[in-house]
């Protein structure tokens, strides 16, 4: 499979474009005529750039208000196609593309444009070039792929081909059936974009809100095995239109298109009736059976208050580490490091971002095979020196530059709390809590970060994102999306913060990133964990009164039942799967936090207790500019 991407899916000056293209790991890039013309080099120029860069050209493109024009604008439209056959062979591409005619002055009909098409094909075989035509959604009398095809099959001419653009089909949810029948060679390059489901004007739809394959909602796997069924083996290129990528990283940008399209090709590959893609094999998607450990940087300062807060939380220090300073805490099945070692990348984490929980550790089925997926997929490998004995435990940057390790039951990995710590027995008068397990870790990114990080997700893990949910901050609106699996043995929460007066907010500018905000505890028994946190010195977040007496009108509580909740600080929600009740701790740092969750059959996270959670947490929080105690 061959990969490309248009020029204008990315941000920067041109040559900025190039470079970024090129490291994502693309062969080839359409050259968008804009991004040429505000370029002050010659087509030459242009041309040997892209070839440096190891890339080839795929396209040229748009050619705009061609077919079925009435005279004297018929003539003028191909002395334009003229000139641009002059650029393209000077650039050293032979393929433009032609995209249907939205101008009012032209005139329709199939045999009009087909004639108009056969003519511009002879024009474009004198030079060695060739046209592709596509249907515009939004096209003045050609919209759908269906009739583009019907005028390019009857030109009849070598020099003229289809190209089909899946948003462009998806959006008017023409059937993709329809495209298994078209000849392979008459495919001349395929664009690939996906889109969120908005009911909206097409064009504007197309020219805002495109996004990677994977990272929308249109079926756009099922378009691409429908010309996968056709033998179609030249490129898949991306054509993105997004006012939040036009202001994002090109790098980043480009790393995420190229990802999409590689894990694109992944699933197309393993429908055995639409694998004539070749695409290089890797190993499933990994299902994630839980969560190893979380870990923490810290100086030994924060280490010993971040302790404090865990033995309240009904957690005991169960090993430390053979080498180094870190040490284990534990109850259930919920284990957290706290690393103070001052060398090291958790040191290098604490003096760039503070106290943080900087690295998750996921147990999979084969650590081994889903390390080599994630790298398949455009991961950043991570690795330090370990000292002689201790294992190694395969990893990647995730979210703000964290750590993802993968762990299994096989061998040493499964074993790496024994062979790499000892054990410790401090801590036996605290109250065990009856946390068992880790509910969910909610991480806190940028909100032009969202769609990143939910195609890693996804595309790396056996999980699926959930529609987007507004949670409303007194200070503006966070949009929220989770990664989950089936099971609910993973459960990640990305919180897009947009200004800094949110929460989110705040946390990303005060500890400069992307992270971990907080970790959900859950428990079979919120009152039994309350009793016992309340033995072990546990400060609840205070919640408004004001609260508790709403929820009693709105879910029918019994007034006795409000009045524990209430006496406990303990929220409360309730959908038509189950009940949810949830208690968090005070802030910690630059506004992480706990909390404690009881799920009874409840599919949701407690959106709508939001907003009274947050402005409580807000009221803890250090002033912004005061210095860190």
């Amino acid at each position: 499979m061959k990969t490309s991407i248009a020029t204008v899916s990315i941000s920067g000056e041109f040559p900025e474009k190039l470079a970024a293209i090129a490291a994502a790991g693309f062969d080839g890039v359409e050259i968008f005529e804009n991004d040429f013309l505000a370029f002050d080099g010659s087509p030459a120029d242009v041309g040997r750039m892209v070839r440096d860069h190891g890339l080839e050209i795929t396209l040229f493109q748009p050619f705009r208000d061609f077919e079925g024009m009435p005279e004297p604008l018929r003539s003028r439209t191909f002395d334009r196609a003229e000139r641009k056959f002059d650029i393209m062979q000077q650039l050293g591409t032979d393929l433009v593309l032609v995209c249907s005619n939205v101008s009012p002055a032209s005139l329709g009909g199939i045999d009009r444009a087909t004639a108009d098409f056969h003519e511009l094909g002879d024009r474009a075989a004198k030079r060695g070039l060739r046209v592709g035509y596509e249907a515009l959604a939004w096209g003045r009398h050609i919209n759908d792929h269906r009739d583009a095809w019907e005028i390019v099959r009857r030109a009849d001419h070598p020099n003229i081909g289809l190209i089909l653009d899946s948003f462009h089909t998806l959006s008017r949810k023409i059937d993709v059936g329809s495209i298994r029948s078209i000849p392979k060679d008459k495919i001349f390059i395929v664009q690939m974009a996906d889109a969120p489901l908005i009911e909206m004007d097409l064009l504007y739809w197309s020219r805002h809100f495109r996004n990677m394959p994977g990272e929308g909602d249109l079926p756009v796997r099922e378009f691409t095995e429908a010309i996968a069924a056709t033998g179609y083996d030249g490129y898949l290129s991306l054509e993105i239109f997004n006012d939040q990528f036009r202001g994002g990283s090109p790098k980043t940008i480009a790393a995420d298109g190229h990802r999409s399209l590689v894990y694109l090709g992944d699933q197309v590959r393993r429908n055995p009736d639409a694998s004539t893609l070749t695409v290089p094999e890797m190993p499933d998607r990994a299902d994630v059976k839980g969560i190893g450990f979380v870990e923490f940087s810290a100086d030994e300062k924060d280490s010993e208050n971040l302790a404090a807060i865990l033995k309240t939380l009904g957690f005991r220090k169960t090993a430390v580490h053979r080498s180094k300073k870190v040490a284990i805490f534990e109850q259930g099945k919920i284990r957290l490091l706290l690393n103070t070692d001052e060398k090291g990348f958790a040191n290098a984490s604490f003096a760039v971002h503070g106290t943080s929980a900087y690295a998750v550790a996921l147990i999979v089925d084969d650590a081994g095979a889903a390390y080599a997926r994630a790298i398949a997929l455009g991961a950043e490998p991570f690795e330090q020196l370990v000292s002689q004995g201790e294992v190694q435990i395969p990893a990647i940057r995730g979210v703000g530059g964290g750590l993802i390790y993968f762990l299994d039951e096989k061998g040493n990995l499964g074993r790496f709390a024994e062979i790499d710590f000892t054990p410790a027995s401090e801590d036996a008068d605290i109250a065990a809590a009856h946390l068992a397990h880790i509910d969910h870790v909610a991480q806190t990114v940028a909100y032009d970060e969202m769609l990143t990080w939910l195609l890693f997700y996804t595309s790396i893990f056996e999980a699926d994102k959930t529609p987007m949910v507004d949670i409303i901050d007194p200070s503006g609106v966070v949009r929220s999306q989770v990664v989950e699996n089936k099971s609910g043995s993973l459960r990640l929460t990305l919180n897009g913060a947009e200004n800094r007066r949110t929460l989110a907010g705040h946390f990303i500018a005060e500890r400069f990133g992307s992270a971990i905000q907080h970790l959900a505890f859950h428990t079979e028994d919120i009152f039994a964990t309350v009793a016992a946190l309340r033995k072990n010195g546990f400060e609840p977040l205070p919640i408004s009164p004001n609260y508790y007496g709403d929820i009693e009108a709105r879910f029918g509580l019994d007034p006795a039942l409000t009045e524990r909740l209430k006496a406990d600080n303990i929220l409360y929600d309730r959908d038509d799967q189950g009940e949810y009740f949830q208690i968090y701790s005070t802030t910690f740092g630059e506004g992480f936090f706990f909390e404690i969750v009881q799920r009874s059959g409840y599919r949701g996270y407690g959106a709508a207790n939001a907003i009274f959670r947050i402005a409580a947490l807000k009221k803890a929080l250090r002033p912004e500019g005061l210095p860190r105690l």
